[in-house]
């Protein structure tokens, strides 16, 4: 039996138009579902379908999932739970993987496969992934076939909307368009207050906006780093908008820029999805002041030394000592961001010998899929080198 959306109730959601439809201006990434014993790949299901129920019935009607999430399960959860659901009341949107190179000469046979898992007969919405620096040559080498393949599929309806994601420097974006930006109908640049300048988040909008191209968001909060700050930040931030929720500031910051058209958050429980639904029944861009006083206060946390992960996962699955990376960068950024202190190793003392940092042997295969382009074994000897 399918259930049905409320559509019949009005809904506080905003709404951005493109093209001929309108979307939710706040859109479900489904890279964080909530999992079952801390296993990345086993997906908690029904807390994913109560999630999933509850943004339906309150406007959000875009849904985001790919192939390598959740080590794969991401695009069959999303497929078991949206199949309850007439396919009108949905977008949803799935990517290639060319994040991982042995993947670039398989592009029919993942399309078919995505489109089987996720239980669809077409995509609203389907991206070129990853675009950056280890891939961008195979993206542009026509022998791969990957750009006139997706064209086909445009050109059958088994693709609504044709666009791309990208992590890469302003160069690499400005290759991809250059080749293939007639075609792109969208753009989704990791965006939020610390990458509007660390990643240069503002001159990859500009690129996006010289052609033309909507800017769709990834990482807002960045895999939740924005979500909780130190004292003195969250004070600076209370003291201009007393009622306002710490994470709902990266949300307001992405309001203010005016070529925004899409932001997807990866919620990780009910809780967060109720919140983040809330934040955007409103529309409230930050004024001058806000976003003066804003700016200044991520230059001073990009002062620290952090490295820039955003618990993608991609490297875990590369790992021949199955590190849980994210976890320990995670530690890491801590440690580093604190000046050390007794939280990171009163952690790693919990972590099986086997697991530590001292275990990654420096093959780098981790690094090779790694959008944020991390040297991930020169932090994990660096990690070590310091614990000690």
């Amino acid at each position: 039996m399918k259930l049905r959306t409320n559509s019949d109730k009005e809904k506080k959601m905003i709404y951005k138009n493109f093209q001929n439809i309108k979307l939710s201006a706040l859109g479900m990434g489904t890279m964080r579902l909530p999992v079952i014993n801390g296993d990345d790949s086993q997906i908690d299901e029904k807390a994913a379908a109560e999630m999933v129920a509850y943004a339906m019935k309150n406007g959000v009607n875009y849904y985001d999932t790919a192939w390598g999430y959740h080590a794969g399960n991401s695009e069959l959860a999303m497929g078991r739970i949206l199949s309850e659901y007439p396919r009108d009341s949905f977008y949803l949107a799935s990517k290639f993987p060319g994040y991982d190179l042995s993947n670039m000469d398989k592009v029919e046979e993942i399309f078919e496969k995505q489109l089987e898992k996720c239980q669809v007969d077409y995509f609203d919405f389907y991206l070129i992934h990853n675009v950056c620096e280890m891939n961008i040559n195979e993206y542009l080498d026509s022998k791969y076939g990957i750009y006139d393949y997706l064209l086909k599929q445009k050109e059958n309806g088994r693709i609504r909307h044709l666009g791309f994601s990208a992590h890469g420097s302003c160069e690499v974006i400005k290759r991809f368009l250059d080749a293939y930006g007639e075609n792109m109908e969208f753009g989704q640049l990791q965006l939020n207050y610390l990458d509007w300048t660390f990643q240069d988040g503002k001159e990859k909008v500009q690129i996006l906006t010289e052609h033309n191209i909507p800017v769709w968001v990834m990482e807002p909060v960045r895999g939740g780093k924005l979500a909780k700050l130190s004292d003195e930040n969250e004070q600076l931030l209370k003291s201009m908008r007393p009622d306002e929720k710490i994470p709902a500031w990266a949300f307001r910051f992405l309001q203010t820029i005016p070529e925004v058209t899409m932001i997807l958050s990866g919620m990780s429980d009910f809780e967060q999805t109720k919140e983040n639904i809330h934040t955007f029944e409103t529309e409230k861009p930050l004024d001058d002041k806000e976003m003066s006083e804003l700016m200044k206060m991520a230059q001073k946390m990009l002062t620290v030394n952090t490295v820039p992960c955003t618990s993608c996962r991609y490297c875990t699955t590369h790992c021949p000592q199955q590190l849980d990376i994210p976890n320990l960068l995670g530690l890491y950024n801590e440690h580093s961001f604190s000046g050390g202190g007794f939280l990171a190793p009163a952690a790693l003392t919990v972590i099986p010998k086997e697991k530590q940092p001292d275990a990654c042997v420096g093959c780098r295969s981790c690094e090779a899929v790694c959008p944020q382009q991390i040297k991930i074994s020169e932090i994990m000897s660096r990690f070590t080198s310091i614990l000690k």
